[in-house]
């Protein structure tokens, strides 16, 4: 279950301790805790987790039990992209663990990543599970990813440890067991008291095409 707490005028954001999956319960407790954090007037958002995972994406148990409101549930997945991506405040995840899928995408959408450097993958599966990108998927990754490691990540299925996603620029950093979201935090402690309409609008427009891509 998500949660929320701050660091001084940080959120940090507790995805939770399983696979924290993209459930519609799990998506609509991580829109409030957003919605949070903007109303108490935090300076930046970190998201984390508890366990060994950050998150395995998609809720594919729910999705195969509720085919028919798959067009709906896509939708709120990328509109949680979105709004991470267009956010007005500085944004980083810290990655303790596995990001898989949509997992992975979500931390894509933050501004920075930290991802542990003796554990953990980071993973488009796509081509291996055969589920291509819905073009909002597929404008969120290219729009933060060089050409080269966009190639590298999505056609492969490659998993990527830490060093080998810092090394190709899909993460900003690496750190120790326990140091993780201390990293984090320490990138986004220089970046407080950015106005946030104008933060907002920089990003906006910085990420355009991929926000109406995944806003259709």
């Amino acid at each position: 279950m998500p949660t929320l707490d701050y660091h001084d005028k940080i959120a940090v954001l507790d995805l939770g301790g399983d696979e924290n999956r993209f459930s519609p319960t799990f998506l609509e407790q991580v829109g409030a805790h957003v919605d949070t954090a903007l109303a108490d007037g935090a300076e930046g958002l970190v998201t984390t987790a508890g366990g060994k995972f950050y998150s395995n994406g998609l809720d594919l148990d729910w999705l195969s039990a509720n085919a028919d409101r798959a067009e709906w549930y896509v939708g709120q997945v990328q509109a949680l992209f979105a709004r991470i991506l267009t956010l007005p405040m500085p944004t980083a995840a810290a990655l303790p663990g596995h990001a898989f899928g949509a997992g992975a995408m979500l931390a894509i959408a933050h501004d920075y990543r930290v991802m542990r450097s003796d554990r953990g993958y980071f993973c488009f599966p796509e081509v291996d599970i055969r589920i291509p990108f819905t073009p909002g998927m597929a404008a969120l990754i290219q729009a933060k990813l060089t050409p080269k490691a966009a190639v590298a990540s999505m056609t492969t299925g490659r998993r990527f440890g830490g060093l080998d996603a810092v090394a190709v620029d899909i993460v900003d950093a690496t750190a120790a067991e326990g140091a993780v979201t201390d990293t984090a935090l320490a990138l986004l402690a220089p970046l407080g008291g950015k106005d946030p309409g104008t933060l907002g609008a920089i990003k906006n427009t910085m990420y355009a095409r991929a926000v109406a891509a995944l806003t259709v």
